[in-house]
């Protein structure tokens, strides 16, 4: 996988949001980034500058002098950088016209417009990151709680790369005396030999489960937990989105069917990200507006993580609500009991037993028993996740299915030697689990894989 520095060009791109700010970053990487930027550059030598230094003076046209913007350049020198090439980067005034003014000098000038998460490829490429850290980098980016940050940090610094490669050993000191045997099979060692293999791949296997475990909860930290506020008309759903979200996002009022559509808030629950749906009430309609709504929040259903299902206390169950604990049936829940400051027809032991799901009675007016509701999806989701601060978690899918079937490969090693089969054939899947392993870091994955997880990166990182 490796490449050395001079088979890339100079590439070039806008590494901020574009829109109006204090300022604006334009990144180049390569082997002629400073030479690229000393032709536009009015200022300093930049050919001559040391590593690491950073530079006052004008980005100017040189075709025909114009000042285009005052502007910092940091200069820093391969092999010490993100890519491990040579870096410029070009700190202008905040701004659509200038940056892309900017950009498009650089290219005219010898740099090739950057692709999606090329720069990070590139730190890949050189051997800077593996893909596990490739892939924090940009759960660094998209991290929208501090505990979700705190996982892609630990990720950044190599805590998944060190579990893999830990596990990648302990097969490959197996692998050696395989090997031994297989050219020496004089000293007829078979039998230690196999019952090797089959204490590293229960260790592995073993290893691989604590990993595993850790899945559900580092997806949910990634991605956050579409969470669907389900229930009847005017039962409380807006006045909990509100509440959560500590805003006015929902309109609420006393007439039923206010709510006509879908409305998504993030909110933070023990550092992992919520993605709230307040939906319209469940109900049979003719009037055609809240019948789409409706439509809508049937389809949030489906797609819930977790469903948040709101019942009116201080009124006996309906058929409808009867329906709607049918339909979320098959989800993760909670159900909550609001309005329990008008009296109660219907009592938390009554619903347990209905549904057999966490109940809790809640007041969203008075603000009463919110807490537990925070505190049990805590419990239902996270086993104590938010004081885990060191633990390594597996974060995407991509990692959980191949940590599943490098476990599926060992499995299929331990069956094979407890019923006598070669022990050269019963490599086949040991090898193959130490690969499948290295595909997760990157050090045996496919090219075609390593370009499609890169081309989801955002341009300029």
């Amino acid at each position: 996988m490796a490449q050395t520095l001079t088979e890339f060009d100079t590439i070039a791109a806008i590494s901020t949001p574009i829109g109006e700010g204090g300022i604006s970053i334009v990144r180049m990487s390569g082997e002629d980034a400073v030479k690229i930027a000393n032709q536009v550059f009015k200022g300093d030598n930049l050919t001559k500058a040391a590593s690491h230094t950073i530079h006052y003076g004008h980005i100017i046209d040189p075709t025909n002098k114009e000042v285009i913007d005052e502007v910092m350049v940091s200069v820093m020198l391969a092999p010490k950088t993100f890519t491990r090439e040579n870096i410029v980067e070009i700190n202008c005034h905040g701004g659509i016209v200038v940056t892309n003014r900017i950009l498009q000098l650089l290219l005219k000038n010898g740099a090739r417009m950057a692709d999606p998460g090329e720069f990070t490829k590139r730190a890949f490429v050189n051997g800077r990151i593996d893909l596990t850290q490739a892939e924090s980098v940009m759960d660094v980016v998209r991290a929208k709680t501090d505990r979700a940050r705190q996982v892609a940090e630990k990720q950044l610094e190599g805590g998944l790369l060190e579990k893999i490669q830990g596990m990648r050993q302990e097969i490959l000191n197996v692998l050696a005396n395989v090997e031994v045997n297989i050219d020496y099979p004089e000293y007829d060692a078979d039998t230690v030999t196999a019952k090797q293999m089959i204490a590293a791949s229960k260790t592995v296997i073993s290893e691989i489960d604590d990993l595993l475990k850790t899945a559900a909860e580092g997806t949910a930290l990634r991605n956050g937990l579409a969470t669907a506020i389900i229930g009847q008309p005017n039962v409380g759903k807006s006045s909990l989105l509100n509440y959560l979200t500590k805003s006015d996002t929902a309109i609420v009022t006393d007439v039923a069917g206010t709510t006509r559509d879908t409305l998504e808030e993030y909110v933070s629950v023990a550092g992992v990200p919520l993605k709230l749906i307040d939906t319209a009430g469940i109900r049979d309609t003719d009037n055609k507006v809240e019948k789409i709504g409706v439509e809508r929040s049937r389809k949030a259903l489906a797609k819930a993580d977790l469903v948040l299902l709101l019942f009116d206390s201080s009124k006996p169950l309906t058929a409808e609500d009867h329906a709607l604990i049918a339909a979320t049936n098959d989800k993760k829940r909670i159900v909550l009991l609001n309005k329990t400051d008008l009296g109660q027809k219907v009592t938390v032991d009554e619903i347990k037993q209905l549904t057999g799901s966490k109940v809790i009675a809640i007041s969203v007016l008075q603000q009463k028993n919110l807490d537990q509701l925070k505190q049990a999806i805590k419990e239902l989701f996270f086993n104590g996740i938010e004081n885990s601060n060191d633990q390594v978690l597996v974060t995407n899918q991509r990692q959980s299915g191949l940590l599943e079937k490098a476990k599926t490969q060992l499995n299929e090693v331990i069956k094979a030697l407890e019923i006598d089969v070669p022990i050269d054939i019963a490599q086949i899947d040991f090898n193959g689990a130490w690969d499948t392993l290295g595909e997760i870091t990157g050090e045996s994955s496919p090219d075609e894989l390593v370009n499609q997880l890169f081309s989801q990166f955002c341009l300029g990182k």
